[in-house]
């Protein structure tokens, strides 16, 4: 049976990456919705951000967006982020929203248009230095809507040129983390549509390049505990972007679809190291939150990750490979069965408590006050918002 102080204090030390533009206005394709008290400035994006971290405990972390985040002097905000017990992560870029890319960033057949792209993530980077961010996070919307628009091979060939060059740009204790997903906006071909080529393309760069495994950005039906097993193995997995989906895209909060898979997740990742530190597995949120208040949200997020993890870390290892080894199929799948429908709040509100934290994190925020202040001082200015 699983060490229960072993488990606490592997959920005590887990550590959650919540994403900027999570704090901020987003919408559907049809129209962003706005809502009293959200950020007007990456600076108090931070603010929230630190509620977030106060109540779980767990996220002390924010990724920056850039341009979204861009401010003059990012040391400065680096010493904002840790002066309200945060520290800056990922900085994740933008090749997909300025009109020179309509037909691609990096894999652009203009090498005007890959010129501009690849400077602004060497731009990243330089804003890593400043920060101490150790991440740079890519994803790229280029791709092809028609047969023949343009040549799927040499689209690979300039990916590969636009990455070697940035990766060669990153210090000794930075990393380059490639995201994938599998269509839209384009329809055709996407130049980074799955884990596998995100791997290839990793895997040729070098050892500081890895994969980010998007929970929302696969076809129906896949097997992404098996990806992230995969990755594991061959030391590629570089990080996560927790969200959940029915059909496309990938703007619902984490577990909030699918639970059990988000279980079955972390299963792979708490029995293959991947919760350890040397593994420097990051666990990012990249959600849009359209319909409910922000805040609350983030921090629903978090929970649901704990829960996750804490049932991960509740399947009893032995047994279940015992029934493995014997094959017996109903005796395993049993194991981690009982884990998953353990109960674990209770488990978890103990280990808040152990660690002087209120053992409901959303009781706890409402009760703050933080919700009406914001309303009512963050008057005026323009609000943040996706894109802003």
């Amino acid at each position: 049976m699983p060490d229960i102080a072993a488990v606490k204090a592997a959920l005590a030390g887990q550590r959650i990456e919540t994403p900027s533009w999570g704090y901020g206005n987003s919408g559907t394709r049809f129209k962003v919705f706005t809502r009293a008290g959200v950020p007007r400035d990456p600076y108090e994006k931070l603010d929230d951000a630190a509620r977030v971290h106060e109540f779980t405990g767990v996220a002390p972390k924010v990724s920056l967006h850039i341009p979204w985040d861009k401010v003059d002097d990012y040391a400065v905000l680096s010493t904002y982020a840790k002066d309200r017990g945060l520290e800056l992560g990922a900085i994740n870029s933008n090749t997909f929203q300025d009109d020179a890319y309509r037909l691609g960033s990096v894999c652009h057949p203009d090498p005007k248009v890959r010129r501009k792209a690849v400077e602004h993530l060497l731009e990243c980077v330089d804003i890593m230095d400043a920060t101490g961010s150790a991440d740079l996070k890519l994803w790229f919307a280029d791709g092809t809507n028609y047969p023949g628009q343009d040549d799927v091979v040499a689209r690979q060939d300039r990916l590969a040129e636009a990455l070697a060059e940035v990766y060669g740009r990153l210090g000794d204790d930075q990393r380059l983390l490639l995201e994938y997903k599998l269509f839209e906006p384009s329809f055709y071909t996407t130049d980074v549509p799955d884990w596998g080529t995100s791997y290839a393309h990793c895997l040729r760069l070098g050892p500081r390049a890895q994969v980010v495994v998007d929970t929302g950005h696969h076809a129906p039906g896949t097997n992404i505990e098996f990806i992230v097993a995969f990755l594991l193995r061959e030391g590629k997995l570089g990080g996560f972007d927790f969200n959940s989906r029915f059909y496309a895209d990938d703007d619902l909060m984490v577990g909030s679809a699918d639970p059990f898979q988000l279980f079955r997740i972390m299963h792979e990742v708490a029995k293959n190291g991947g919760l350890d530190r040397a593994a420097n597995v990051a666990f990012m949120l990249d959600q849009c939150h359209n319909v409910e208040a922000k805040i609350p949200a983030v921090i629903r997020s978090v929970m649901n990750v704990q829960e996750a993890t804490a049932k991960a870390l509740l399947v009893d290892l032995d047994a279940l490979a015992a029934a493995q080894a014997a094959g017996d199929v109903l005796a395993a799948h049993a194991v981690l069965m009982d884990a998953y429908d353990t109960d674990v709040r209770p488990l978890l509100r103990e280990v808040r408590e152990e660690r002087g934290l209120h053992p409901d994190p959303v009781a706890a925020y409402a009760a703050s006050g933080w919700q009406e202040r914001i309303a009512a001082e963050r008057v005026g200015g323009e609000q943040a918002g996706w894109g802003a």
